[in-house]
């Protein structure tokens, strides 16, 4: 059972939920720890993409690996703050 998030799935579970990232642009790369689950990854994902101006948001459970696009600078202590706020930390 996952025990990161405690959403009752098998931590086994890793459901590719990866979008394609726009062709030509140069996304923003961030390491996630301590998630075990596609509930793990939604959460990351929806807090992400809160951000304003944040848009395209990839979230690779097998590799942590976080990307997203943006219309703007994001800060590092905003997208800290969405993965906290989530229940996750940045590496």
């Amino acid at each position: 059972m996952c025990t990161s998030c405690n959403c009752g799935t098998e931590a086994t579970d890793t459901t590719d939920t990866a979008q394609p990232v726009a062709i030509g642009t140069a996304p923003a790369s961030y390491t996630v720890t301590g998630m075990t689950c596609g509930h793990c990854v939604a959460s990351v994902t929806e807090e992400v993409t809160a951000i304003e101006g944040v848009r395209d948001v990839v979230v690779d459970l097998s590799t942590g690996k976080l990307t997203f696009e943006s219309d703007k600078p994001v800060p590092h202590d905003t997208v800290e703050a969405a993965v906290r706020e989530a229940g996750y930390a940045l590496a």
